[in-house]
């Protein structure tokens, strides 16, 4: 028996600031389309196992984690992968002890050397929490490092790290192999280094980086990603990570067959 219902979904598909930006009038901004609001990128992975029991896995914990856990009605969470230690990518990590709670166990987390060394730091009162002058409630976790290459198995699921580059941060995406598709998410992405292309060889998906127009040092515009979407060839592109100058509608209209702008709450089944 193999994992099923597998779905990918968007928790969140904005740049940092996140879509309305605070203090900006802009049409985006302003717009009444849902699919112009968008938080902060993070993403959630559902399936069956091999015995039949519900798993969640998050890519990352973005500071609106709250908000899209709440939005898409999780109950629980197995475990979570982290792409970098930027503030965008982590500071919802906090809100994970609710899952301790409800799962009544803890909570594994994987990341590189780096990545997990700055969530010590910053979340000293979770790693460190026998130095809290209080007792306080604060969330469980196992953390784990992951080395690029190796895949790990995550509830019948694949999940190979694979080397990006932000600007000239080394960062990291994920290849999800189920047996019967294969995934990758890949964001915050300005370059993807010669050994990286291999693991994005016979994608069903691809989420890749798309941040804007004009160029920028440490993200994809919107032509160098649809450079890489063709150079990939994956059977379906969603672009994330978007800017408020990005307006779904006008944008989407504009792209090739097999690509798409993602949108909060956009869910992918690829069973």
């Amino acid at each position: 028996m193999t994992i099923s219902e597998f779905s990918f979904t968007f928790l969140g598909t904005g740049t940092s600031a996140g879509v309305p930006v605070i203090t900006c009038d802009c049409d985006v901004c302003t717009s009444k389309d849902p699919k112009d609001k968008r938080l902060r990128c993070s993403v959630c992975i559902r399936f069956k196992d091999e015995t039949d029991q519900d798993r969640v896995v998050l890519i990352d914990t973005s500071p609106d984690l709250r908000q899209q856990v709440l939005r898409e009605k999780l109950t629980r969470c197995d475990a979570i992968l982290f792409t970098h230690n930027h503030v965008d990518h982590t500071f919802g990590l906090d809100d994970t002890r609710m899952f301790n709670i409800s799962m009544q166990q803890p909570l594994d987390i994987f990341a590189e050397r780096r990545t997990l060394d700055h969530l010590a730091r910053v979340f000293q009162h979770v790693f460190e929490s026998h130095k809290n002058v209080n007792d306080s409630f604060v969330a469980n976790l196992v953390p784990h490092e992951l080395t690029v290459g190796e895949p790990i198995n995550l509830f019948g699921a694949s999940f190979t790290p694979i080397r990006l580059l932000h600007g000239r941060l080394p960062i990291i995406g994920f290849r999800i192999d189920t047996g019967k598709s294969s995934i990758a998410y890949c964001t915050d992405v300005s370059s993807v280094p010669p050994e990286t292309w291999p693991q994005l060889e016979g994608l069903d998906v691809l989420a890749l980086d798309m941040l804007r127009f004009r160029h920028h040092p440490t993200h994809l515009n919107l032509d160098q990603a649809l450079e890489i979407a063709e150079q990939v060839g994956a059977k379906q592109t969603y672009f994330t990570h978007m800017t408020h100058c990005v307006s779904h509608a006008k944008t989407e209209s504009e792209l090739p067959l097999k690509v798409n702008l993602a949108f909060d709450s956009l869910r992918v089944s690829v069973d």
